[in-house]
C-alpha cells in the first residue's frame, strides 16, 4: 500500500473497530492495544509494544497484514504521521498546567482534569471529527425523527441535546425510559428515523440493547462513545468518539457536551432562515410568559 492510498489513522481505526468481534483472542488484544494507545503505538518498538499486551512480536504484524499492510512498520508510520499533525497549542497548554500541578501539590488535581480537558477538546476539532460531526449534522437534518437515548451518567448529555435541539427542531425528541417505558417509547421508532445513543464505558446494557433494537426497526445509528471497542460502534451510520478521561471517579461529560454544542451548531447553520425563525418564536415565547428574569 503507497502512502498515497494509505487511509488516515481514524479511518484505520473505525475499520478495526468493525472487525475487531471477529478477531481471534490474540488479535483482539493487539487491536485493543492499539485502539486505547495510538500515541505509545506509534512511539514505541515493536518488541515493547508486544510486552505491554502479552503477545508475540508477530501478532501485530498479523495485525497490520489484516489492515492491509505490507509490513508493521507501515501501519506505525500512519499512526506516527497522525501524531506530528495533531501537535497543537492545546496539547502544550495542559503540558504546562500538568507540570504546575506536579509542583503544587494541592493544585495537582485540578490541573490534571484541566489538562485531560484542553486533549479531550483538541482531539474532538481534529480534521476527521469534524467532517464526521458535518456528517452527523445532515443525518440529523435529513430524518423524519430523531431520537436521543443516554441512560445513567450519559442521561445528562442526551437532555441537553434533545432539550436545546428541540428548540430548533422540532422533530428531535428524547427518550426518557422512565418508569419501565423505555421499550414502549422505543416502538415509536420507525424506518428511516434516526437514533443518537450516548454510551461511556462501563457501557448500560440497556442502551446497547435499544440501539440493536432501533436498527433492527430500520432507523440509522448516531453514536457518540468513549472507544472504537463500544459495542455501541458495530452497526452505527457515524461514530463520534470523544474523551472522558478525568482524575475524577465518573467519566468526564465535558468534551461531550462541547461536541453536542458543535453539532448544533452546525445544524442551525445549515438549517437557514427557516431555523432561525424557530429559535426566535421560542425565545419570544419564554419572554412572553416571563420565564426570564428582569430586573424591576
Amino acid at each position: 500500500m503507497s502512502s498515497a492510498d494509505q487511509p488516515s489513522a481514524e479511518e484505520l481505526l473505525e475499520h478495526l473497530s468493525q472487525l475487531y468481534p471477529d478477531l481471534s483472542p490474540q488479535l483482539k488484544k493487539a487491536a485493543a492495544y492499539l485502539m486505547e494507545n495510538r500515541v505509545e503505538f506509534a512511539l514505541q518498538p515493536i518488541r515493547k509494544t508486544a510486552d505491554a499486551v502479552d503477545v508475540a512480536p508477530s501478532t501485530f504484524m498479523r495485525l497490520a497484514k489484516t489492515l492491509g499492510f505490507d509490513r508493521y512498520d507501515s501501519l506505525r508510520q500512519v499512526f506516527q504521521r497522525s501524531l506530528q499533525e495533531g501537535q497543537g497549542n492545546f496539547s502544550s497548554r495542559a503540558d504546562s498546567l500538568i507540570e504546575l500541578g506536579g509542583r503544587c501539590e494541592q493544585q495537582g488535581v485540578v490541573a490534571e482534569m484541566a489538562g485531560c480537558t484542553y486533549r479531550g477538546i483538541e482531539e474532538l476539532f481534529g480534521e476527521e471529527m469534524v467532517s464526521r460531526i458535518k456528517q452527523a449534522a445532515e443525518l440529523i437534518l435529513a430524518s423524519p425523527q430523531v431520537h436521543v437515548l443516554g441512560l445513567r451518567d450519559s442521561y445528562s448529555c442526551a437532555y441537553h441535546l434533545a432539550y436545546v435541539g428541540s428548540v430548533a427542531m422540532s422533530h428531535i425528541r428524547l427518550v426518557r425510559a422512565q418508569e419501565g417505558s423505555l421499550f414502549t417509547e422505543l416502538a415509536r421508532i420507525d424506518k428511516g428515523d434516526l437514533l443518537i445513543a450516548f454510551a461511556f464505558h462501563p457501557y448500560t446494557r440497556e442502551t446497547i440493547e435499544a440501539s440493536r433494537i432501533a436498527i433492527e426497526q430500520g432507523a440509522q445509528l448516531i453514536c457518540i462513545t468513549d472507544s472504537l471497542r463500544s459495542p455501541l460502534v458495530p452497526g452505527a451510520k457515524v461514530v463520534l468518539e470523544v474523551q472522558t478521561e478525568t482524575p475524577n471517579f465518573f467519566p468526564s461529560i465535558v468534551t461531550s457536551i462541547t461536541l453536542i454544542e458543535a453539532l448544533l451548531a452546525v445544524c442551525v447553520a445549515r438549517g437557514g432562515k427557516k431555523m432561525l425563525t424557530k429559535i426566535r418564536r421560542f425565545d419570544q415565547q419564554m419572554e412572553d410568559l416571563g420565564g426570564y428574569y428582569t430586573e424591576e
